[in-house]
């Protein structure tokens, strides 16, 4: 297999580490790091947490980079992007609105959204414009190739506001583009595994890896939903109940190796229980957590309601 460059977007002097070519010393660096900025977000999540991060939207961004021939970390990077920027987008837009009656906020609301409706589809193709231009990629897309691009999808812009579009993102994240990239997570937990276990075919699970995490991304809502109803054991989740949960849905570290799990089962089963010790010991998630998401992920992808794992 080709080794893959690990795209580590916190800058410490790292911009190009190659899969399975990282010293163990900075692998445990760079977990250590990845650890923290998880558990930071996980701190100061908005309430609208996951909003932008419906099947379709991922859908689009996913087709984007695939037509652009873009590495697939672009298109993860791209969603959280879009998700940081949407969220705080919104909420500055709403806060706009007066609010001496109701009639008159339902009728600035419906403004706004139209408004967005129509800015959307731009505002999404500029999240992976800046995505792609975090990454040392070698397809760079220029802004004459992005225009085409665009219009070749019916969207007539110019590059004039393409790049404005640009930098109004830019801005609503407050110019910082180094997002939860779950890719990355993948990568470093991988890595890892494989330092600790070298028994454990990691070049393989790694293939693997990326259809996991590409099937939960795009059919995270689903998953997530089934896996709140069995943690509270309730088909109807209160309001508190979702809002609490949202530390879950949006914890990269969890995300990480359940996928990594998920690639055990199918690709080499007899090695599940060594794996999910190893993924427990690294990251400190307890082998239930990792068994029940690894369940739940497992149950959506061969489409049943129950899996024994």
């Amino acid at each position: 297999m080709a080794k893959r460059v690990i795209r580590f977007p916190r800058q410490r002097g790292i911009t190009r580490l190659k899969f399975g070519e990282t010293p163990s010393d900075l692998l445990n660096d760079l977990l250590i790091d990845l650890n923290k900025i998880n558990k930071d977000n996980l701190d100061t999540l908005p309430k609208c947490s996951g909003s932008f991060k419906q099947k379709r939207i991922v859908e689009y961004i996913f087709l984007i980079t695939q037509e652009l021939r873009l590495d697939p970390s672009v298109g993860y990077h791209a969603v959280e992007l879009l998700q940081r920027f949407m969220v705080k987008h919104v909420a500055e837009m709403l806060a706009r609105i007066p609010t001496q009656s109701s009639a008159v906020d339902e009728a600035d609301e419906d403004v706004i959204f139209a408004s967005l409706k129509d800015k959307f589809p731009l505002i999404l193709f500029s999240c992976v414009q800046l995505a792609n231009k975090m990454f040392f990629h070698r397809h760079m897309i220029d802004t004459s190739t992005a225009v085409q691009f665009l219009h070749s999808l019916g969207l007539s812009v110019s590059k004039q506001t393409l790049l404005e579009s640009e930098l109004m993102v830019f801005k609503g994240v407050e110019y910082r583009l180094n997002v939860l990239n779950p890719l990355t997570y993948v990568e470093v937990i991988l890595e890892v595994l494989g330092h600790n276990e070298p028994s454990i075919p990691v070049e393989r699970l790694y293939r693997l890896c990326h259809h996991v995490l590409r099937f939960i991304t795009l059919d995270q809502t689903v998953i997530y939903e089934t896996l709140l109803r069995i943690t509270i054991q309730c088909v109807n989740p209160s309001r508190e109940q979702r809002e609490k949960f949202v530390t879950v849905t949006e914890d990269r570290m969890l995300l990480g190796v359940g996928v990594i799990a998920v690639a055990t089962y199918i690709l080499c089963f007899k090695k599940w229980q060594q794996v999910v010790g190893e993924l427990s010991h690294i990251t400190g998630i307890s082998r239930r957590s990792i068994g029940d998401f690894a369940q739940v992920i497992l149950m959506h992808i061969v489409g049943t309601s129950s899996l024994a794992v």
